[in-house]
């Protein structure tokens, strides 16, 4: 499954700090049928993510109903990234 959506970069405080982008709710009711054949605990997706020409693994986070997509360091740096910033992820989902 692959997915193509656009979303604002936001930064998450916890204790263990993070940056995301939220999946919208079209790809989220796509992603939820899927995930019981390709969830591995906890509701975690792995996919295959991508913005602008970066590309990396990651795994999608179940967050209040909807999917996020963790945004790592070293991809925000290649691609200029920051926290508003709205970006153009490329989900693939091996299903």
């Amino acid at each position: 499954m692959d997915l193509e959506f656009s979303g604002e970069v936001w930064f998450w405080r916890g204790p263990a700090p993070w940056y995301f982008v939220t999946v919208p709710d079209d790809g989220c009711r796509r992603i939820a049928a899927a995930a019981p054949d390709v969830t591995y605990g906890w509701g975690m997706i792995p996919v295959s993510a991508r913005i602008g020409d970066t590309g990396w693994t990651t795994s999608l986070w179940p967050r209040d109903g909807r999917y996020i997509v963790p945004v790592k360091a070293a991809v925000r740096r290649a691609e200029e990234v920051d926290e508003g910033d709205v970006v153009t992820v490329h989900l693939t989902v091996d299903v």
